[in-house]
């Protein structure tokens, strides 16, 4: 009973379920949905194909976009440089050969007033300042020198000045008392004392009227030099050198004053010391070593408190690199540096290379130049022998002594 119901509830539900479709409205069905899809397939394609034309078109439009505009600022550029005529490039090729021509000048100056050269140059303490000034009378310096020979002291009174250059105007005199050294043919000296007078304002006839006094108890009175430089004073750069006297104590009586009435003259060169330095060309590597090995002095006031340092300062074919500086030592009669320097010297054999050894020592107030010696194969009558020395020796350090100047 239980399994007839149970057919007859499948047949029922069977006859509920089942469509009677027919097969040709079966396959019209599947050729349908065939159709659509090949449809789709084709639009896809075209679509595909539309966006790779697309991309296509645009990189070339690009392209012609790029070279177009090159091809625009080529034919400005030719369009600007047609337009110019020859005479401006002939006045530009004239302002850049002067400009060179300059240049060249100023470091043939800088050469001269830096190279040792007797008995009448610039000091290289003032290199550059007097150069340029206009040559003629450089004025009078007025000033008493007497000695004290209970005392063993050197007394000096300085007046005036007078008839000083346009150009001076606010002038100070620098005075140096120098000792010979010990050995007579020796042109080495040491500075024993240093001062300066008051700075007048806006006078080329300053009244400066004052006195200095100077021990020289350890010095004998024929072996010194009293040195005095008018300079005009410059707040923001170097002072300006005016000019010079220089006058020896060896004609200088006991107890009797001496009245000078001097015309300023160029400054000239004073050898204080030597300085040890060894040279190494590379040539491979287009660099050369300078080395600071010693410095020495004969001066017999070595203020032990002071430290000294060395500045090198490197020119290459009237390019100036940046300087490089030693490390401080104690200032002693021979101080020992032994540092090196590495410079760049491209092609060695032909490059002009100037070198420049500037010596100071440290104060409260700042720096003081000690000294100043210079080497290297720049044009000039100065043949350089330790210059010459290196190149015969590549890749090999060769060291020598040079003066000393201030």
């Amino acid at each position: 009973m239980c399994s007839a119901l149970e057919n007859t509830s499948f047949r029922y539900l069977s006859f509920q379920i089942y469509l009677p479709i027919s097969d040709t409205l079966k396959y019209c069905l599947l050729a349908l949905a065939i159709a659509l899809f090949l449809a789709a397939l084709i639009l896809l394609a075209c679509k595909m194909h539309q966006y790779y034309a697309y991309k296509a078109t645009s990189i070339v439009k690009d392209k012609k976009f790029i070279s177009g505009s090159n091809a625009e600022k080529k034919s400005e550029g030719n369009i600007l440089v047609k337009s110019l005529s020859p005479d401006f490039f002939e006045v530009a090729r004239k302002e850049q050969d002067s400009k060179i021509q300059l240049m060249q000048k100023e470091m043939e100056k800088l050469e001269v007033h830096l190279t040792p050269s007797p008995p009448s140059t610039e000091s290289l303490d003032d290199v550059g300042s007097d150069s340029d000034r206009p040559q003629g009378p450089r004025g009078k310096l007025k000033y008493n020198v007497h000695y004290n020979k209970k005392t063993t002291t050197l007394i000096l009174s300085v007046i005036e000045a007078t008839d000083l250059p346009e150009y001076s105007r606010d002038p100070f005199v620098r005075i140096r008392v120098f000792s010979k050294a010990d050995e007579s043919q020796s042109d080495v000296q040491s500075v024993i004392h240093e001062c300066e007078t008051r700075v007048v304002k806006n006078s080329r006839n300053p009244i400066f009227d004052e006195d200095f006094s100077f021990s020289v108890k350890d010095y004998p009175l024929w072996n010194l030099l009293l040195k005095l430089e008018v300079k005009d004073f410059d707040k923001y750069s170097r002072h300006t050198l005016i000019g010079e006297i220089r006058t020896a104590l060896k004609d200088l009586k006991v107890s009797e004053t001496l009245e000078f009435n001097e015309d300023l003259q160029e400054k000239t060169k004073d050898i204080i010391g030597e300085v040890l330095i060894s040279l190494k060309c590379l040539p491979t590597a287009q660099k050369i070593e300078v080395g600071i090995l010693k410095f020495k002095t004969s001066s017999s006031s070595i203020i032990k408190e002071r430290d000294v340092y060395a500045r090198i300062d490197v020119f290459s074919n009237q390019h100036k690199q940046k300087h490089q500086k030693s490390s401080l030592r104690a200032k002693s009669k021979v101080t020992v540096f032994n540092e090196t320097f590495l410079f760049s010297l491209p092609d060695p054999g032909k490059t002009q290379c100037f070198i420049l050894i500037s010596l100071y020592e440290t104060l409260a107030t700042g720096k003081k130049l000690i000294g100043q010696a210079t080497l290297g194969n720049q044009k000039n009558k100065f043949k350089d022998n330790h210059w010459d020395l290196m190149m015969q020796t590549l890749r090999q350090p060769v060291a020598d002594w040079h003066p000393l100047y201030i």
